[in-house]
């Protein structure tokens, strides 16, 4: 499938790395040598040199990569978590987003560059940012502190995300 580029992004192919530059940044990206990208009249196309199982595998993973850098620099990525539990909540203090979780202690987290993190209510979070692959990671983090428990579903989950109960103990 070839990937339309949108007006105001420029595409750059050097050498191996493919280059992205557009209003809200420039993503570089590290492209497989085997694989041939050509850019011409807005849409790039990406081919593999054979059909064997790994320039296949190679061949979808290029164009996606591609594809996620041109999303990003057109509308961003982000990923919403929901704190669920008594007492359990997130403040925003500058650019530092203190997490009270049920630990003797508040968890600290400051965000990589190109991470913007917002805490709309403070049960709510919302991590923003144009690397698909950094947004994952820093909320997969934030999920790390307290992930979700399957007996009263306390802890961070993504938004939407179902969180299988368990029945307690049962008394005779």
């Amino acid at each position: 499938m070839p990937i339309l580029i949108p007006a105001g992004l420029e595409v750059i192919r050097e050498g191996d790395k493919m280059m992205v530059k557009g209003p809200k940044g420039v993503l570089e990206e590290k492209i497989h040598p085997d694989m041939k990208t050509t850019i011409e009249e807005g849409v790039i196309r990406v081919e593999r040199p054979s059909d064997n199982r790994f320039h296949r595998s190679l061949h979808g993973l290029t164009r996606t990569l591609i594809q996620n850098m041109i999303v990003g620099l057109t509308d961003g990525f982000q990923k919403q978590l929901e704190i669920v539990g008594v007492g359990y909540r997130a403040e925003l203090k500058g650019n530092v987003v203190a997490f009270y979780l049920g630990y003797s202690h508040p968890i600290y987290l400051v965000p990589p560059e190109g991470i913007s993190i917002e805490v709309p209510a403070p049960t709510q979070v919302v991590v923003r940012g144009i690397q698909k692959a950094l947004v994952g990671q820093v909320a997969a983090k934030i999920r790390s502190f307290r992930p979700p428990e399957p007996y009263k579903g306390k802890g961070i989950r993504y938004q939407n995300e179902y969180v299988r109960r368990k029945a307690g103990k049962a008394t005779v």
